[in-house]
């Protein structure tokens, strides 16, 4: 909570309403009645809550939606309910195409713990706003089949359940789908019902791909208790080939710096498209809307600059992972190429930056021109000697002028890496043997 991107004044003159301003950073999908929700969230405060379940030890990009989004309604007063699944985690939802693997009841509680850890970081746990962690396994451990079927399965239609997307998909598929597997959105459901009655919560929020799942549990409630609750499904973010960021898609841009590094996940908003950056902007900072037209608008006007998409790499970055990392990333990026001593850069920083460039191995008094070739930024070695004579090779930014210059102890940076550069932006990553 110390991070000065995720610290940021809510409170923004040019939205009436919360409900406004959700709807402007294009985060309402799809929704029961709006209506009902703006005057819900306008009456509040309310109680909400969104469901991450662990079926990985990391959250990843998918699941950052949504801890903003709770974020941003306990700005407005509301009480976020953090849910790890540790129930429905042990089945995890319908994929599309195959059943999931399932995880020992051991291995999921290592991810719970993990898995809270990261949404903790989002929320604040004090004030008349306090959120709260709940696991779903606390009201599910102790229901025995009977009970469940009796008091929760009854009030489900088949027909109803069949018609949900991830379902019907899977009736349709090869591999068919499992009574477990078929049974999550009763277990979602439930939950909401759960906390229904427990906490007074009225709306859940999560991904358009979850639609199903979030309707079941309104269902539920009105069946059950004769209430009316809301839910909000949020766009999918995706890719320029329309593919979501997500583990099932093998795309996942994960939260925890041991999966994603910072650098990679600093360079990942940085490579935004001019026609995305806006859209980010919106949906994963708290930036208010006067200063995100103005970059828009520099995105316009001089696209070359990148102004908004540096903006946005940093912001997120330091959401995720604090100022520090974010400050270390950009700088790191900048020295790269050429704007920064590369000898600053920390040792973890550095190996994260090297990790995607070509690369090769050397001793001291390797010669430069045989790494150009072995790294392969060079076609052989008289294709680099001519790039080196001509002025347009570096070893940690400096220039080579010598031919036959080799590799020194000197050029190691924390003793163990080197980054040769070809012209402005071809690089490679030297590691010592």
């Amino acid at each position: 909570m110390s991070s000065t991107a995720l610290a940021r004044q809510h409170n923004d003159p040019s939205f009436a309403s919360l409900w406004d301003e959700l709807q402007w950073r294009g985060l309402v999908h799809v929704s029961t009645d709006q209506d009902a929700i703006a005057a819900a969230l306008a009456a509040g405060p309310i109680v909400a809550y969104c469901g991450f379940d662990p079926t990985a030890p990391s959250l990843h990009l998918g699941h950052l939606t949504q801890l903003l989004v709770l974020r941003r309604l306990q700005l407005a007063g509301h009480r976020p309910l953090g849910l790890v699944g540790g129930s429905t985690g042990l089945i995890g939802d319908p994929r599309p195409t195959a059943e999931r693997v399932l995880h020992t009841k051991e291995l999921v509680g290592t991810w719970v713990a993990a898995l809270r850890g990261q949404v903790e970081r989002f929320l604040d746990f004090d004030g008349p706003a306090a959120a709260e962690m709940v696991n779903n396994l606390d009201w599910t451990a102790g229901l025995s089949a009977i009970d469940f079927l009796r008091d929760v399965g009854k009030h489900y239609r088949i027909g109803t359940m069949l018609k949900k997307d991830a379902v019907s998909a899977r009736l349709n598929s090869d591999a068919g789908i499992s009574y477990t597997e078929f049974s999550y959105q009763i277990l979602q459901g439930y939950d909401f019902l759960e906390l229904y009655r427990s906490r007074g919560c009225v709306l859940q929020t999560g991904g358009s791909d979850q639609w199903g799942n979030l309707t079941s549990g309104i269902d539920l409630i009105r069946r059950a208790e004769g209430a009316s609750v809301h839910a909000i499904g949020t766009p999918l973010i995706t890719d320029s080939d329309g593919r979501k960021f997500s583990k099932s898609e093998g795309t996942a841009i994960w939260l925890d710096a041991g999966e994603t590094s910072p650098y990679a996940f600093f360079q990942f908003w940085l490579n935004t498209s001019d026609t995305d950056v806006v859209g980010r902007l919106k949906v994963f900072t708290f930036l208010g809307k006067a200063e995100i037209d103005l970059l828009g608008v520099a995105t316009a006007e001089r696209a070359g600059l990148r102004e908004a998409q540096r903006r946005l790499a940093w912001e997120v970055t330091a959401l995720v992972h604090g100022d520090a990392a974010a400050d270390a990333a950009r700088d790191a990026a900048a020295a790269l190429f050429g704007s920064g001593d590369l000898g600053t850069v920390d040792a973890g920083t550095l190996e994260a930056a090297l990790a995607e460039l070509p690369r090769t191995s050397a001793r001291t008094t390797d010669r430069i021109d045989v790494l150009l070739t072995s790294a392969g930024i060079a076609k052989s070695n008289g294709d680099a000697r001519r790039a080196i004579a001509q002025g347009g090779v570096y070893i940690n930014n400096r220039r080579i002028d010598d031919e036959d210059a080799v590799l020194t102890e000197a050029d190691l940076l924390h003793g163990r890496f080197a980054v040769l550069r070809r012209g402005k932006r071809t690089l490679a990553a030297v590691t010592r043997t």
